[in-house]
């Protein structure tokens, strides 16, 4: 079965995508019938326009970058969507949810269908993850002592960990990170938007690390 259209894919002209396949449909694997019929309204890019999830999702496991980002304790479940869809954008290893399983997924705007998701219990859990694939867990806060985001080099091996904005992490994921990093920020509030800050600190990532002839 085809996935149903996202709230991400029409905007006020009307419909995106592409409509029914014209002239002889394609033979290769990776193409979804339904969607040849019917047209292609999802919000993905062109080259995956008529393929299948599954296709488009081991097409992105080859292009993945090698980070993982960890929330933990979000209050606020429009962060993890948040935070799911900002690393599907930037082609994340996978995003791990620490504490609660279940979450709002409607910010993640369908991006959750092709990003990989995992759960774990509690902070010794992601360590204990962290530490099997070889990963420096990144703490991301304002604490003393933190690096500076737009000073420091980012592990290209890295798990950076958020929490939630106002609280912060917890005394467990701060003992349990590797790195300490904070956000220079100059107004008058302590935080920003948990959501806001894993996105600049993916794609300081990004800057550093990754191959941009790579992306759309």
């Amino acid at each position: 079965m085809t996935d149903e259209p996202g709230p991400t894919e029409w905007t006020a002209r009307g419909e995106v995508g592409v409509g029914p396949w014209e002239g002889p449909w394609p033979t290769e694997e990776h193409y979804d019938p339904e969607l040849l019929e019917h047209g292609d309204r999802r919000n993905v890019v062109e080259k995956y326009r008529y393929w299948k999830r599954e296709a488009i999702v081991a097409d992105l496991d080859r292009r993945r970058h090698p980070f993982h980002v960890a929330i933990e304790n979000f209050q606020h479940d429009h962060n993890i969507g948040t935070v799911v869809r900002t690393a599907n954008a930037f082609a994340a290893q996978a995003v791990h949810i620490v504490g609660r399983r279940r979450w709002n997924r409607r910010g993640a705007m369908v991006t959750d269908r092709y990003q990989h998701l995992q759960h774990h219990p509690d902070i010794a859990a992601l360590r204990s993850f962290a530490d099997e694939h070889g990963l420096t867990v990144v703490a991301v806060d304002n604490t003393p002592g933190a690096e500076r985001l737009e000073e420091c080099e980012l592990p290209r091996h890295a798990l950076l960990l958020f929490g939630q904005e106002g609280p912060g992490l917890s005394r467990e994921a701060q003992q349990a990170a590797g790195m300490h990093i904070s956000i220079a920020q100059f107004g008058s509030t302590r935080s920003i938007n948990a959501g806001v800050a894993a996105g600049i600190v993916m794609h300081t990532w990004i800057r550093q690390h990754a191959d941009l002839s790579k992306a759309w």
